[in-house]
């Protein structure tokens, strides 16, 4: 599994804002981030597709989704995408 570089800085961005928010809740997102990863792993095709060969999956209790590919056993993360940014912005990481 990969990252976008973009998509690595959204991650860490995010959990820093949730931190500055309250303590541990950074924390709590990275788990959430996780867990929603070791789902990918377990299941690559189970989530939505949105665009092309790019799938959604939902990250529990927190506004954000994991945009990924699954190509030839390769799973690529795109974006830890804010549900509530403009849709479709990280297009271009294909």
């Amino acid at each position: 599994m990969t990252f976008h570089p973009a998509a690595e800085i959204e991650l860490y961005d995010a959990a820093l804002y949730y931190e500055s928010q309250r303590r541990g809740l950074g924390s709590t997102f990275l788990q959430a981030i996780e867990t929603a990863i070791d789902e990918i792993r377990e299941h690559p095709m189970a989530s939505p597709r949105v665009h092309g060969v790019v799938r959604n999956k939902q990250v529990r209790r927190f506004p954000y989704s994991v945009m990924y590919s699954a190509e030839n056993g390769n799973l690529r993360i795109l974006a830890i995408a804010n549900q509530k940014r403009r849709p479709l912005y990280w297009l271009r990481r294909q």
